[in-house]
């Protein structure tokens, strides 16, 4: 079985929350200083391309 189009933004949308939601949590737990903020802010990032890949599914 092959992947479409569909598959791989599925599946890119879930590697992006994984990586999202482990990079906050490495600013909120493991750096508190400095560095936690620029891990959270990357993290956010993350988050809003996998909401774009999401919304993109069944569109192209």
């Amino acid at each position: 079985m092959g992947m479409n189009k569909n598959t791989v933004l599925g599946w890119a949308t879930l590697i992006m929350i994984i990586m999202g939601l482990s990079l906050i949590a490495l600013g909120a737990f493991r750096y508190n200083e400095t560095a936690g903020w620029g891990f959270a802010a990357t993290g956010i990032g993350f988050l809003a391309n996998a909401w774009v890949y999401s919304s993109l599914k069944g569109r192209l």
